[in-house]
Parts: structure tokens; sequence; C-alpha cells
């Protein structure tokens, strides 16, 4: 009795594994993958500009900035470009203690909202803390 119950608790453990498994990791062969340059013209397609752009968990993941100047983070299905994971760097999420807003639907979605930057440079208040020739002050006690 005891043989069997210690074989199942051992099955039970070494199983307990692959609950954990993260569903947005990607498991592709390199035959199949496309090119980096690809995955840069589908991240410009949605508006991206790509800071990086790497490898991981086998998938593709681009950090870097949406239309509306918001840093991204994404995970991108290497044979078909599709979005596997997206994230909003700095939402008010807390995740794993980084605010981040993580959105798991398998697609990136527009929500019809204007991602344009201004289309002028905004000036610094003039409140002279943004003067050239202001240096802060430091006192250390």
């Amino acid at each position: 009795m005891k043989k069997t119950v210690f074989t199942g608790l051992l099955l039970t453990l070494s199983m307990g594994g692959y609950a954990y498994a993260d569903d947005d990791d990607c498991y592709v062969p390199m035959s199949k993958w496309q090119s980096r340059e690809a995955v840069r013209s589908m991240a410009r397609d949605q508006g991206w500009e790509v800071r990086r752009l790497k490898i991981d968990d086998g998938c593709y993941q681009i950090k870097g900035y949406d239309a509306s100047g918001r840093e991204i983070e994404a995970k991108i299905d290497p044979a078909t470009l599709q979005v596997v994971d997206f994230e909003y760097e700095g939402d008010d999420d807390d995740d794993d203690h980084k605010k981040k807003r993580r959105h798991k639907d398998k697609k990136y979605r527009n929500n019809g909202t204007n991602n344009t930057a201004p289309a002028a440079p905004v000036s610094p208040p003039d409140n002279g803390l943004f003067a050239p020739d202001n240096q802060p002050k430091v006192i250390v006690k």
C-alpha cells in the first residue's frame, strides 16, 4: 500500500510542472520561422517603433514604443507573426512587482483610439527647472 501511495505521489509531483508551463511560449521549428525583417515590417505596420528584437521562449520578442509613444513589449509567433503576448510598460496593473498591463488575448487589437504623436514638439514648462544653464543642487547629509 505504501508503495502505491508513494508512486502516485511521485507521479503527481512530476506532472505538476506541466500545469505551470507558460501559454505564451512558442514551439515552432526553426525551418518555419519568418525573418527578423518580416517581424520589423509587421511591427511598422502596427505603428510600433522597435527598440530591441530578440528571441525569448521560442518567440520573437519586441521591445519598443507604440504610435502614441507608450513603451511596449510583445511576443510574436515566429511562423505566423501573430501576437502571443502584449504588455504596456508602466501601466497601473502591478504584475510581478513591475507595473505592466498584460493583454492575454491572442491578437493585438487597436481599440479605435487615435495613436498618433503630437504634431509639434512640446516645450517644457517655463519654471527654471529645465533651463540649459540650470544645474541641480544636491546636499548630502
